[in-house]
């Protein structure tokens, strides 16, 4: 262990990159609840997959067993562009609000996508093309999801056909451009081009949408398009997988100056980057080598962990998707159209939910304007101004960063700053002017989109 002063940044070197996703499954002892075939309500099986999934993606959401699975080289050689990705000591922040705590934040940024969604994109265009596919499909929330596929199935000149929210689509028109810049054509979901959308349409007139409509519309052409498939930026245990990245790097950079963090935190919206940064902490937790306090932050208007039940849901408003056994608030939930619009996903990871339910995570959620106020507060002395979804762990850092400052102790936090802002100006903008307001569902609204869960037996 060094004794000297821990950088601001902490790099690694090329050669210290990881050559292998780590799969945190292999170490779970109670694995995830399968996924079940939306008509017969059985295990879904790689056969049944085919038609929505590429076929080496199957693989890896239905391995539960590998711990490490290899990255092929050609994703190494693009992953050297922006990775590694710099682990942060937030000095300038500890010293505004005057804590004793140590405070680091993995910054995922830097990159053409602003965020830490490039990580998994690529790896899903690179198995499209291996597999000799003309393109593929998705839904994007805030625009990043959609941003990193974008550019990735430009790298492998493949098609790509997004579907995005409304109400981001609307909020978010630059997000949209650089989508179309790097070729991808992008439609506001709901739409009148399929049928799931129109449906949806004349059963929610006016809806400004929400990412399980825009899955509904991304898989019906997939399904429907010769020589395409769909790819999702979340939720599924192949994506937490190829986000494992980030925890590999963010641990490594720690080890090498023997840093140690007492807890770690995520926002949590489908799961990409809380699943991904915590995996390898969790799995020293799991293997009782070491212990963490982990907590995965939501949005309050759309509090899937902290107000949701665990119950088998489809993971898709047209009920068209597998059903996954997941904390959810309901297929049919269409969220409040709040900014931060990657967290608008009415379930959670199926890996994630299980390890809440084992209670080896915690989960809190947080409203709108005191996000966007700990956003500036972050932005004001660290210079670089966060994505409202990464405002999520930055509140609840600076929270805990405060109680240190109560009692004295100096704990240290690792949170996830998975990527830049300079597309959410409207959302600024509306804090600022005071007019941002905050949506919080009542029990009622809850109860109402929960009663319409369907009923599994297995």
């Amino acid at each position: 262990m060094t004794t000297e002063k821990i950088p601001y940044k902490i790099y690694l070197e090329e050669t210290e990159m990881p050559t292998h996703y780590y799969n945190l499954r292999g170490d779970m002892t109670k694995k995830p609840a399968p996924l079940l075939h939306p008509g017969t309500g059985k295990p879904l099986t790689f056969e049944e997959m085919e038609p929505i999934f590429c076929e080496e993606l199957i693989k890896q959401e239905l391995d539960e067993d590998s711990k490490y699975i290899p990255i092929p080289q050609e994703i190494r050689d693009f992953y050297k562009m922006y990775r590694p990705s710099p682990l942060v000591r937030a000095y300038c922040l500890e010293e505004r609000i005057g804590t004793p705590a140590k405070i680091y934040y993995k910054f995922e940024g830097n990159n053409t996508s602003g965020s830490h969604k490039l990580n998994s994109a690529i790896a899903q265009a690179y198995y499209a093309k291996q597999q000799g596919l003309k393109g593929v499909t998705t839904e994007t929330g805030a625009g990043q999801w959609g941003t990193a596929l974008s550019m990735a199935c430009s790298y492998f000149q493949l098609d790509c056909k997004v579907y995005m929210v409304k109400v981001s689509y609307e909020q978010k028109p630059f997000r949209r451009e650089v989508m179309r810049t790097y070729g991808a054509s992008v439609t506001p979901s709901p739409s009148d081009t399929t049928n799931i959308g129109r449906k949806i349409l004349a059963d929610h007139p006016g809806t400004t949408g929400s990412l399980g409509c825009a899955i509904s519309e991304a898989v019906e052409v997939a399904t429907s398009t010769e020589g395409y498939r769909y790819v999702l930026g979340s939720v599924l245990n192949q994506v937490l997988l190829h986000q494992s990245i980030i925890g590999l790097e963010a641990k490594a950079a720690m080890d090498k100056y023997g840093i140690k963090p007492d807890m770690i935190i995520g926002a949590a919206g489908g799961g990409s980057n809380l699943g991904g940064l915590i995996a390898p902490f969790m799995g020293e937790k799991i293997r009782g080598e070491a212990d963490y306090r982990i907590i995965a932050v939501e949005p309050a208007s759309c509090p899937s962990f902290t107000r949701g039940k665990y119950a088998y849901d489809f993971a898709d408003t047209g009920k068209i998707c597998p059903l996954a056994k997941m904390y959810t608030l309901g297929s049919n939930y269409i969220p409040a159209p709040n900014h931060a619009g990657g967290l608008r996903y009415h379930g959670m990871s199926t890996t994630l939910s299980e390890l809440y339910d084992q209670g080896l995570m915690e989960a809190r959620a947080v409203s709108q304007t005191d996000v966007f106020a700990a956003a500036e507060e972050f932005a004001r002395v660290e210079g670089i101004l966060p994505a409202p979804e990464s405002a999520h762990a930055i509140k609840v850092a600076i929270d805990e960063a405060m109680k240190c400052k109560e009692t004295g102790e100096e704990k240290t936090i690792l949170f996830g700053l998975t990527g830049t802002g300079y597309f959410d100006l409207v959302a600024y903008q509306k804090y600022n002017d005071g007019v941002m307001e905050d949506f919080i569902p009542t029990d009622e609204e809850i109860a109402a989109s929960l009663a319409t869960l369907p009923e599994i037996e297995l």
